[in-house]
């Protein structure tokens, strides 16, 4: 079984999507800026190349959970082939048939975190599963069951939007830094979770 890790891009002042997120805002106004690094890394520098490389390679990554708006939002840029290249699961209230877009598997969750993260990891053997969505982070987090986060920390403050640590756990929550890297426009950072 792999590690639960979460990828996510945030603003300094702790949004990883800017307001009014929809299908024509995947990212929410101004939410852009927040992916910037991951369209400019392979070419202005090779560390944030390294940190793109690092998020889904199919050599240490097995599977996908997120959340329905997650997927819902980035529906049209998940594109025919479904972006991953691996089983995608997504936590829903709605019954939905699996979906496939290329070598991608869109297996929709209605039982809950549990049930997703079982599934995962049947799917990805002992490679990690990675997590998107702040809500599903959240939940991942305060149910105990997510092992890394990586926060690429971005210098902008967004002042509203999605926060990614808006509803978790009430108790202490101890993380271990084990790396950071660092760019002209980005700092990435991983975290173990303590447990």
């Amino acid at each position: 079984m792999g590690k639960v890790v979460l990828h996510m891009s945030m603003s300094l002042d702790g949004f990883v999507a800017g307001p009014n997120v929809g299908v024509d805002r995947p990212m929410g106004e101004g939410g852009e800026r927040l992916h910037e690094w991951l369209s400019t890394g392979s070419g202005s520098d090779p560390r944030d190349a390294e940190v793109a490389a690092e998020m889904f390679a199919t050599a240490t990554t097995g599977a996908v959970v997120m959340g329905k708006r997650t997927f819902t939002v980035g529906e049209g840029p998940w594109g025919d082939d479904g972006t991953f290249g691996m089983p995608c699961f997504v936590l829903t209230h709605t019954r939905a048939e699996t979906l496939v877009k290329g070598a991608t598997t869109f297996t929709f969750v209605t039982d809950g975190i549990d049930s997703a993260l079982a599934q995962a990891n049947a799917a990805a053997g002992d490679k990690c599963i990675n997590l998107m969505g702040a809500n599903t982070a959240q939940q991942f987090l305060s149910a105990g069951l997510l092992d890394e986060i990586q926060i690429n920390l971005i210098p902008i403050l967004l002042g509203d939007g999605v926060r990614l640590f808006e509803h978790t756990a009430t108790e202490h929550i101890e993380l271990e830094r084990t790396r950071v890297i660092e760019s002209a426009g980005v700092t990435h950072l991983k975290f173990r979770v303590l447990k």
